[in-house]
């Protein structure tokens, strides 16, 4: 008997007990779909895990100001401006790959005509869309004059625009940060997200010297050219965890700290937190897709015992088929062909089960997920490699019955 004959009887004796069929499918269904719908949720966050990354800059480091010790009690990270602008300078002169950027931060409501919004001000420099890898929608950057000369211009990002302007074009115009014009002469192009889920975009940047002399800074600030933090980016090529090293080193003999004092300032490496996570993500996902894993299990044991049911049932067939002349291997493709089309009809349904739950899951939770064509062939393989593994022992069995004992079955 060929292969087509013997699918049409497969087929023929499944469509017999339609009913039992289809609750055997029940398993496959729910574990493909599954797998699907885990698998694409766990790519969509290691895609949103790689984009944070993009949007943050290459080997991107963040210095920040450390503590102060007065009268031997201690203030604290960050309770003291412990950097200046010239040790962003020194970083980028001494260190090799490295842009260094030094920044002033501080809240401030702006307002443009009738519209204001309240958003976040960094006094920074040139280098500091060069450290982050952003660039302009439209406009230009600062200049070397303009931060000489405490220019009062600025760059917005795509939040505060759309706050303030609406679709028009914000260059060229003027706004106020708090009550001192500025001019826009860039639209910084948008970021999204961060990983702590903060608006990127939600900023305006101005010369660090304008930001210390009208808008953030105190006199003694001014003063000492003190800052709350550097940015600094390794250029591809370079060893961060030896340049971050470097950094230290260089930072501990410039503030003048001896063998047994603490460091006045932290090093924080974005990459390696953002790869932390990506890591966590794609294992979370890896493991959410052998849970549901365990269905297709569940559903591949379902389809051994309904197959070995209808060995049963079935004995006095196949006792006259092989009376008739069937040859055993007949006998064990009928069932294994059985037992293949439930798992890949089974398999066809999970798919689009899986498919429909991922996007339903988008939309509900507004998580980010990825299917791929790879993912849909590797799920409706392994449901067809299921159907044949435990569909062999009740093929084979069927196989070696002896037709004598098959045609007295009762």
């Amino acid at each position: 008997m060929n292969f087509v004959t013997t699918l049409r009887v497969a087929l023929r004796a499944l469509r017999t007990n339609l009913l039992r069929s289809i609750l055997t499918m029940l398993g496959i269904i729910i574990g493909v779909g599954a797998v699907i719908a885990m698998i694409a949720v766990g790519a969509g966050a290691q895609e949103r895990v790689a984009d944070q990354i993009r949007g943050l800059g290459s080997n991107l480091i963040i210095v920040m100001s450390g503590n102060l010790t007065s009268g031997g009690v201690r203030m604290g990270g960050g309770s003291g401006w412990t950097l200046t602008e010239d040790d962003a300078a020194a970083l980028a002169a001494e260190i090799p790959g490295v842009v260094a950027a030094p920044m002033l931060r501080g809240g401030a409501q702006i307002v443009f005509g009738n519209a204001n919004w309240s958003t976040t001000v960094y006094g920074t420099t040139q280098d500091y869309l060069d450290a982050r890898g952003w660039a302009l929608t439209v406009g230009r950057s600062f200049e070397t004059a303009e931060m000489t000369s405490a220019s009062k211009v600025a760059l917005i990002g795509d939040t505060v625009a759309r706050q303030l302007f609406a679709d028009a074009n914000p260059v060229g115009q003027t706004i106020r940060i708090k009550k001192v014009p500025f001019e826009v002469i860039g639209l910084l192009e948008k970021k999204g997200q961060s990983m702590a889920g903060q608006d990127q975009d939600d900023l305006i940047l101005i010369p660090i010297s304008t930001a210390r002399k009208r808008v953030l800074g105190s006199g003694n600030q001014a003063k000492q050219r003190a800052v709350g933090s550097l940015v600094v980016s390794v250029a591809d090529g370079f060893d961060a965890a030896a340049t971050q090293q470097q950094m230290g080193e260089l930072l501990r003999q410039r503030h003048r700290l001896g063998n047994t004092q603490e460091d006045d300032f932290s090093i924080r490496n974005l990459s390696e937190v953002l790869q932390a996570q990506e890591a966590s993500s794609r294992a979370m996902s890896l493991l959410l897709a052998a849970i549901a894993s365990v269905s297709l299990l569940v559903g591949g044991i379902g389809i051994m015992n309904i197959m070995l049911v209808s060995v049963t049932e079935r004995t006095r067939e196949i006792g006259l088929r092989m009376a008739v002349g069937a040859r055993p291997r007949a006998i064990l493709n009928q069932f294994l062909i059985e037992a293949m089309v439930v798992a890949l009809v089974g398999g066809l349904i999970g798919i689009a089960v899986g498919v429909i739950a991922s996007y339903t899951i988008a939309a509900i939770a507004g998580w980010r997920v990825a299917l791929s064509p790879a993912t849909i062939a590797v799920a409706a393989g392994f449901a067809a490699l299921v159907g044949i593994f435990f569909g062999y022992y009740p093929a084979r069995k069927a196989s070696r019955l002896l037709p004598i004992e098959a045609l007295r079955y009762e």
